[in-house]
């Protein structure tokens, strides 16, 4: 069972935990970003946040762009429901979905389970370059991300039926980039955003497919501190 307080975090392991991770589903971002917004309203700091959301004044955007206004999408967008839609609720969701006029809060998520020096400037690029997007139409978003980085010592993709195995040499284990791919993280792309959370984990994606949160409680005070 689940030991993490937070919605997101509890979405974020399940990603990995008694399934294999597959990192080519679009929408894995979308649903860890979101639980931002679900947190927020549980927790209940602002009477005023929540009074909107309660009142669907406030919405979880679901195609996370702004009306009348293209650009690159995010995982999870926050805003003004726009005023001639209608919010969409979900059961078991506290925030209701709809397409948002403005973006008050924008989220993103990226996972480097593998691979991760190799991929680590399209990822840095991608999160810079989402900062810009949610700014793009005006206001002044506060700009999240969550970034997961695995820290296991050996790990397995999938693409499509064909398994790739860290071997250590060719293909570097996790722990192996681990550290040197947070610290580029956090000297590339933290600073364009008003909150930056690293995610550290240790998933094999081999059965029984555990998960384990590096440090449970840094991770729950990093993340409350949002």
């Amino acid at each position: 069972m689940s030991d993490e307080k937070y919605a997101l975090l509890r979405i974020f392991r399940g990603l990995f935990e008694g399934k294999p991770y597959r990192h080519r589903i679009a929408n894995l971002g979308d649903l860890v970003a979101s639980q931002l917004y679900e947190d927020l309203v549980a927790l209940g700091k602002s009477t005023r946040l929540v009074e909107r959301v309660q009142h669907h004044e406030r919405v979880v955007n679901l195609k996370n762009l702004m009306i009348g206004k293209p650009g690159r999408r995010g995982d999870g967008t926050f805003g003004e429901l726009v005023p001639a839609a209608v919010a969409l609720t979900e059961k078991g969701m506290l925030v209701a979905r709809g397409p948002v006029a403005t973006i008050e809060i924008g989220a993103e998520t990226k996972i480097l389970a593998k691979a991760m020096i190799k991929q680590i400037d399209r990822v840095i690029n991608d999160l810079v370059n989402q900062v810009n997007q949610f700014k793009r139409g005006g206001g002044n978003p506060i700009c999240v991300a969550f970034v997961g980085i695995n820290f296991a010592e050996r790990y397995v993709s999938f693409e499509g039926k064909k398994k790739w195995p860290t071997d250590g040499k060719k293909y570097k284990h996790p722990i192996q980039e681990a550290a040197q791919a947070e610290q580029r993280l956090n000297d590339k792309a933290q600073s364009a955003f008003d909150e930056f959370q690293i995610l550290r984990f240790r998933a094999t994606n081999a059965k029984p497919f555990p998960f384990e949160s590096v440090n449970l409680v840094r991770t729950e005070m990093e993340y409350s501190s949002i």
